[in-house]
């Protein structure tokens, strides 16, 4: 349950984000970073969907789902946006230290996961197709550094593996890890 609440709150984060130029990286990703006919046919399908909605259908986001639960997001992420979320899927949730994710769900720890997420989404849609080297202001209140090398998109250090998931309120782009903002 606690994975579950990460999930959503990390979905809805991510969100928010908006980032430029990552089309490229998505059609130069090899193996399993590319987006399967299954995911394209998702992505093509949930342009009426919001961001919070479209993650919490998506298995790969539960423990973000959960999180902009936790962290009261939900609402926001559902929201007019536009917003570009930059979602961790479970699998970086999972590469955090054992107890993490457990802790931040903690009541006491609301604004400390609240910023986190909120260093997952920038404000406005920003597409694939868009994205380049920059410096994108977050939710958060920080930057992130986005960086565009030899065909490779990162967010704040963390790859983005697939792009372009349409809401309707803004896009998703998965990343392969969780962006930590400075605490």
């Amino acid at each position: 349950m606690m994975k579950n609440i990460l999930t959503t709150l990390t979905v809805a984060t991510f969100s928010i984000a908006g980032v430029t130029g990552l089309h490229a990286q998505r059609d130069n990703m090899e193996g399993g970073n590319k987006m399967g006919a299954e995911d394209k046919m998702e992505a093509a399908d949930s342009s009426k969907e919001n961001i919070v909605e479209i993650a919490s259908g998506m298995n790969n986001f539960t423990t973000l789902v959960a999180a902009v639960k936790a962290a009261d997001l939900a609402e926001t992420l559902s929201g007019d946006g536009p917003f570009t979320v930059f979602a961790p899927t479970n699998d970086a949730f999972d590469e955090l230290p054992e107890g993490t994710v457990e802790e931040l769900l903690k009541p006491e720890n609301k604004e400390k996961l609240q910023k986190i997420l909120k260093f997952h989404v920038v404000p406005g849609k920003v597409m694939a197709a868009d994205v380049k080297t920059m410096s994108a202001g977050t939710a958060a209140g920080e930057d992130a550094a986005v960086v565009v090398e030899d065909g490779v998109v990162t967010y704040a250090g963390q790859k983005v593996i697939k792009t372009d998931i349409v809401a309707s309120n803004g896009v998703i782009h998965w990343i392969d890890g969780v962006a930590m903002p400075e605490m």
